[in-house]
């Protein structure tokens, strides 16, 4: 798959967003364009404007890790984002190959017995397990429970970012909508540029960028993250206000694959909301969805 358009947008975007100032250089009254301009880029990457202006073209494939860095550099890129970059030079010279998750079959995914029994031997606070695109292939009852509106629509297909962007209930769901849209938006960034050739991913991203202008706007800003620890806000439907901190772990197993849990503080008032979840949970929660096929991990 070719991703000469990604990478362009990638590199122009991050280009975009770097002040003259925020580099040393002199702002000047007649610039055309936003941020730097690309032969002030080549001269902090000490390289040539035609050889830089070749690699924004969208021309990745063979680049040495040295100017990949020296271009990481030049354009102050986070540690996600050159992760990103890495990955979609990886992607243009086809050596992310043995990288990319393991394509698995049409039948139906479960989890391993022995991970379902990890996932449900975690009873305060709630597990599951996902994959880039942000589906939910696993999850302990505690998280079914968690997640009670996502579960509640079909048309969700227990996918975190339709759900985020879809379904009305989100905004109620998440205090912090904004934060959570772009958080999503992000790791849905970081998948494609990880697996270019996930064909799921590129249904999921058609799907959101016709349905959902917010979705869309930021699919545009090309930004990326790492999401692996952090608190987060929520406003459950029967439990309230609760805040938690989470972990997210890759699994070597499966790759491709997050195990994410979420915990509360000891004492706090939300350990004793998700006491009064669990509780919850063992009547009235949703039933395990049914089992998934994630093609791309």
């Amino acid at each position: 798959m070719d991703n000469r358009e990604e990478v362009r947008e990638f590199l122009t975007s991050r280009r975009a967003r770097i002040s003259p100032e925020r580099v040393g250089l002199p702002a000047g009254p007649r610039r055309r364009v936003p941020g730097l301009r690309r032969s002030e880029v080549a001269a902090l990457a000490d390289m040539s404007v035609e050889y830089y202006a070749k690699l924004e073209r969208g021309t990745l494939a063979g680049v040495s890790p040295a100017v990949l860095e020296a271009v990481a550099r030049a354009l102050q890129l986070d540690d996600a984002e050159r992760a990103h970059l890495l990955h979609l030079a990886r992607a243009a010279d086809g050596s992310d190959l043995l990288a990319r998750p393991r394509r698995r079959t049409g039948r139906p995914w479960t989890p391993h017995r022995s991970l379902q029994w990890t996932l449900d031997a975690v009873t305060a606070g709630p597990a599951f397990v996902r994959n880039g695109r942000m589906d939910i292939l696993a999850a302990n009852p505690l998280a079914r429970a968690f997640y009670s509106d996502l579960y509640a629509t079909g048309g969700n297909q227990a996918n975190l970012a339709r759900f985020q962007f879809l379904d009305p209930a989100a905004r109620h769901f998440y205090p912090d909508w904004e934060a959570f849209a772009d958080m999503a938006v992000a790791i849905l960034r970081t998948e494609a540029g990880r697996d270019p050739h996930d064909k799921d991913l590129h249904d999921l991203v058609g799907e959101l960028s016709t349905r959902s202008d917010a979705f869309r706007t930021r699919w545009g800003a090309h930004d990326v993250r790492v999401h692996g620890t952090g608190t987060k806000r929520f406003h459950h439907p029967v439990v309230g206000a609760l805040t938690l901190a989470y972990e997210g772990l890759d699994m070597a197993a499966e790759p491709g694959l997050t195990l994410t849990v979420y915990a509360a503080e000891p004492g706090s008032p939300s350990e004793e909301g998700l006491r009064l979840l669990a509780s919850w949970a063992s009547t009235e929660a949703p039933a395990a969805p049914p089992a998934r096929t994630p093609p791309a991990g």
